[in-house]
């Protein structure tokens, strides 16, 4: 059966160093004043956690992947595989995400998704960013679920725009629906995250490209609300 939920604040700020995704980003969080959005580095962003977009075999060898594993040395590409080797058998799907302690003060965790399968895979033709972005999202609740406020804030960068060549305001587009699917539903499994994100965008490329398209989930056995 599904449950009503209060959600606890959660301080969200999206960062980047491309001009033109931040831009974007202005643009289609118009309407959400309490996202912070900034013209920088992640490594600047004091939150609890960063998320990474990776390649399903969760290998740091480019992108932004590749500046954190700098920052926070080489065991954090050691335990991120080791997460997605105990909870998915070796292989992150895109629409799924780990979230591992990063062995910092701050951020305490990365949350890596990615948003291809094989590092440099061009996805400007996918709806890969908007299920990277709810699975990190739903990260943040199944972490808060096992240890509740240990994710209070989390700096995410424009998926997809650089190594993934999504356009900007595609990328800021399908953020904001992955963002605001985070405010309207939990869902019990990341393979339902998937499953609803697909049915509904799945005509995506007939809608206006200046306009973000809301997921509208369902509710079933097993998921909350």
């Amino acid at each position: 059966m599904t449950e009503d939920r209060v959600q606890s604040p959660l301080r969200v700020v999206l960062t980047d160093i491309n001009t033109a995704v931040v831009e974007s980003w202005r643009a289609a969080f118009a309407d959400e004043p309490q996202i912070e959005i900034r013209n920088g580095s992640l490594l600047d962003e004091d939150v609890d956690a960063w998320v990474s977009p990776t390649n399903s075999r969760g290998r740091m060898d480019g992108g932004v992947d590749a500046i954190v594993k700098r920052y926070l040395g080489a065991g954090i590409q050691l335990r991120v595989q080791k997460a997605i080797r105990d909870e998915f058998a070796g292989t992150l799907p895109v629409g799924s995400a780990v979230c591992v302690p990063s062995g910092a003060v701050r951020p305490r965790f990365l949350i890596s998704t990615p948003t291809m399968e094989t590092s440099s895979q061009n996805v400007s033709e996918t709806l890969n960013v908007a299920l990277a972005c709810a699975a990190a999202f739903q990260a943040i609740h199944r972490q808060n679920k096992k240890a509740p406020g240990s994710i209070r804030s989390v700096a995410l960068v424009g998926m997809g725009a650089r190594t993934g060549r999504v356009p900007a305001r595609v990328c800021a587009n399908l953020m904001w629906t992955g963002y605001t699917l985070f405010h309207d539903h939990t869902f019990a499994d990341y393979d339902d995250l998937r499953a609803t994100i697909e049915a509904q965008l799945d005509d995506i490329e007939n809608a206006p490209v200046d306009k973000p398209v809301r997921i509208e989930p369902h509710r079933r056995a097993g998921s909350h609300r």
